[in-house]
């Protein structure tokens, strides 16, 4: 059994490391106005915990016995909201006499992204409300070979989404309105080798809407041409860098048409295979983190009670992933 609980989504779901999903349920807080505000999403994480375990063994038709370990996201995310989650499978734990499975979140994108594309080897696009990562693995860990500087790209299109309240989730509904873009602007394009900075470019593109120096169709075509022109970049040098022949695009960001399709044309350029996470296991969910969970049961990488604690900046590169060496 698998816990997710790193930022809105609290979810749950019961994996074995074969690949097989037998649950995966999920609730997502959604904030009045305003952004994530962790206390209230860790409260709203508290008063689904019990049901969401529930309906994971209901959809499973499995029972306690059936469980083997149970796995939580340990970091990267909000303090609060991954204490939840990491306190409700302490307990789970303790009852069902199970080991404890800690659970990098990023890794976790990539192997349900994986697992579910039938990707072997590919270099990936790791994109979130949260993180923007290209990563490749090499010599057994996950390697970070280029990523934003400062925000990522999902929280650089939230961001202006709410702004000017356009709807939750942002980045669709900032897609939605660039489709009605006529005249692109100039923005900051900021790429420092196989890094990327979106804070100037959120910032010229708030400034441009506030200033009525053009209007929000042609800032939200323009903010979004340039946020993903710069990721493909990026992604492009890395795919000729790197060797692979495969490309991988997982995160909450997956579920982008758009960004898939200008990644997919780059790659057939380059004639290298590009797949998608599809849309169930492309945001947080609680199946990725019982499928990874089960791959590091099976390897025997569990983790005392005591030492349990949450890693708020817990990155990818710093875990080994003995599954991948075999």
């Amino acid at each position: 059994m698998g816990i997710e609980s790193t930022a809105h989504t609290f979810g749950v779901g019961i994996a074995d490391n074969l690949g097989n999903i037998y649950a995966n349920v999920n609730s997502i807080y959604i904030p009045l106005k305003g952004g994530i505000h962790p206390r209230e999403a860790a409260e709203h994480h508290a008063n689904v915990a019990h049901k969401l375990i529930k309906e994971a063994f209901r959809v499973s038709s499995l029972s306690y016995n059936d469980i083997n370990g149970i796995a939580f996201s340990r970091g990267p995310g909000l303090g609060p909201c991954l204490r939840i989650g990491a306190t409700a499978a302490r307990v789970l734990s303790i009852l069902l006499k199970k080991p404890l499975i800690s659970v990098n979140h990023c890794i976790a994108h990539i192997e349900i992204g994986r697992l579910s594309t039938k990707l072997t080897d590919p270099l990936i696009v790791f994109v979130s409300g949260g993180n923007t990562m290209i990563l490749t693995y090499i010599s057994g860990r996950y390697r970070i070979i280029g990523e934003t500087l400062d925000i990522s790209l999902g929280n650089c299109l939230d961001t202006f989404s709410r702004e000017f309240n356009l709807g939750f989730p942002g980045v669709p509904s900032v897609e939605k309105i660039a489709k009605r873009g006529i005249n692109f602007i100039y923005l900051p394009y900021t790429v420092k080798g196989q890094d990327l900075s979106y804070s100037g470019l959120l910032t010229s593109a708030l400034r441009k809407v506030n200033l009525k120096e053009a209007n929000i169709e042609d800032v939200s075509m323009s903010l979004v041409e340039t946020a993903y022109a710069m990721l493909v970049e990026v992604t492009e040098r890395a795919l000729v860098y790197s060797g692979k022949k495969e490309l991988l695009l997982t995160g909450g960001l997956a579920r982008s048409k758009k960004l898939s399709n200008m990644l997919k044309v780059m790659s057939e350029e380059h004639n290298v295979l590009f797949a998608a996470a599809p849309e169930e296991y492309a945001g947080d969910n609680g199946a990725m983190i019982a499928y990874t969970g089960a791959l590091k049961l099976f390897y025997n990488r569990t983790i005392p009670l005591e030492k349990s604690f949450i890693l708020q900046r817990w990155r990818p590169d710093e875990e080994d992933v003995p599954w991948r060496n075999h």
